[in-house]
C-alpha cells in the first residue's frame, strides 16, 4: 500500500505538537483494531483476556487478571461481564477460580490474532523497523518524563 507522504523540513516537523499526533495515531490505530474485533463481537478487553489466559492457562483469577488489564482500559470495562461473555460463548472455563481457554476459545483467539496482524501490517507498511524502534523509545522517554511508566508491558 505504501502511501506517499508530503515532505516537510526538519524544523517544521520538530515543531509539531506530540499530543496531537499521538492522539490522532491512537484513534486511528485503536479504531482499526476495534473494528476488526467487532467482526467477532469482541472488544479489546475480550482480546486481552484471550491472550493472557492462553499464555498462562490456570494462572489467572478474575481479580488478578482484572488488576492486570485495568491499566490499559480506557472505557471503564466491566471485566466480570467480559469473562462471563467469553464463558457463555464456550471459549473460557474456570477451574477452582482459575481461567483456561477451551478449544473453541483458542480457535477464536487464533482468528482474531490474524485480524489484528492485518492491522499491524497495514500500520507498519513503509515504516523501517529501526524507525519504529526509535519511535517507541522516544514515546517511552516522553511518558517517563511525565511521571508515567515507560517500561514495556510484561
Amino acid at each position: 500500500m505504501n502511501v506517499v507522504l508530503k515532505e516537510y523540513s526538519h524544523e517544521e516537523l520538530a515543531a509539531q505538537p506530540i499530543g496531537a499526533w499521538t492522539g490522532r495515531a491512537f484513534r486511528l490505530v485503536v479504531g482499526a483494531i476495534r473494528e476488526q474485533l467487532a467482526v467477532e463481537g469482541l472488544t479489546q478487553p475480550h482480546w486481552w483476556t484471550l491472550n493472557h489466559v492462553a499464555t498462562g492457562p490456570g494462572r489467572w483469577t478474575r481479580a488478578a487478571l482484572t488488576e492486570r488489564l485495568a491499566r490499559w482500559d480506557d472505557r471503564d470495562t466491566d471485566f466480570d461481564a467480559v469473562y462471563d461473555d467469553l464463558a457463555g460463548r464456550g471459549w473460557l472455563t474456570e477451574d477452582a477460580g482459575r481461567m483456561v481457554l477451551t478449544e473453541a476459545g483458542e480457535a477464536a483467539r487464533t482468528r482474531v490474532k490474524e485480524r489484528n496482524l492485518r492491522v499491524r501490517r497495514q500500520v507498519h507498511d513503509g515504516v523501517d523497523a529501526a524507525d519504529f524502534v526509535t519511535t517507541i523509545n522516544v514515546l517511552r522517554r516522553m511518558i517517563a518524563n511525565l511521571g508515567g511508566d515507560g517500561d514495556l508491558p510484561d
